[in-house]
């Protein structure tokens, strides 16, 4: 059996060459697929784990909840920032006492006009105007204190739920519920889909190398196959002490059918 794949990844190989340049010489190195992105997910804020939802080899999509963290208290301060912020009474009663004063400064006024009203009867109907006016000013500056504690609150009970920052599969899990949580991360994600091919290239085909040219990938058995790749990064820094340089390909894996972490050939037509 293990002839039969070696004879057949071979063969791809020489099918490979074919299709990609009909006619030329194509050149072949030898790579390693590896995750898009590796991510080592944590807590924002330190505590103890309430859930963990999600195990070794678990699909994770973008956004989903990993994990929570225990939030009773933080919770119990959402629930008072958001009552404080729905308080509608001081202001509405600081509005009717201002709008009270105005009309009984209107009504003085006349008063006063007519010399029917002392200044200091009127001066104190005029204060009294103004400080209702800022009573109610200072209300509505404390409703908007209350909204802004209830936003504070509201972020800091969603710093205690753990989401996944990309679609990906779950590579290892380092904590499980009841564990304190400080700087250490919880899990670690791997992105998939797409895959990144690395190669190692001699200097000589630096110049035959490309960001956008296509090639061909031919995964180690038992998996083999063909697939296409697209060049996505050319190191621009020569190692002088191998004389080679490095690129990254970038291999779409919709289906998931390809595992991270396998050697295989990387072939770039030649003209």
């Amino acid at each position: 059996m293990k002839l039969m794949n070696i004879l057949l990844t071979k063969i791809l190989i020489l099918l490979a060459v074919v299709s990609v340049s009909t006619g030329a010489k194509a050149v072949e190195f030898d790579g390693l697929i590896e995750p898009h992105v590796i991510v080592k997910v944590g807590s924002g804020s330190p505590g103890i784990l309430e859930t963990v939802d999600v195990d070794r080899g678990d699909f994770v999509k973008k956004g989903q909840v990993l994990a929570t963290l225990q939030a009773g208290v933080e919770k119990a301060t959402l629930e008072v920032a958001q009552a404080r912020a729905e308080m509608e009474a001081s202001i509405k009663a600081k509005d009717a006492n201002r709008d009270f004063f105005r009309r009984k400064q209107q009504r003085h006024e006349e008063l006063y006009k007519n010399q029917a009203l002392a200044f200091s009867q009127m001066d104190e109907v005029e204060t009294n105007r103004i400080l209702a006016e800022m009573q109610l000013q200072e209300a509505l500056e404390n409703k908007r204190v209350a909204e802004l504690e209830l936003k504070r609150a509201s972020e800091v009970v969603k710093r205690l739920t753990i989401h996944s920052p990309i679609d990906g599969v779950v590579v290892e899990r380092f904590l499980s519920p009841g564990e304190y949580v400080e700087n250490q991360p919880v899990m670690k994600l791997a992105q998939i889909d797409p895959l990144n091919v690395e190669v190692v290239i001699a200097v000589k085909w630096f110049p035959s190398i490309k960001v956008g040219m296509q090639a061909r990938v031919i995964p180690e058995a038992p998996l083999g196959g063909v697939y296409p790749a697209e060049v996505k990064i050319v190191d621009r820094v020569i190692d002088a002490a191998s004389g080679t340089f490095g690129v990254r390909l970038e291999l779409p894996n919709p289906d998931h059918r390809l595992p991270a972490g396998l050697k295989c050939k990387v072939i770039f037509p030649r003209k």
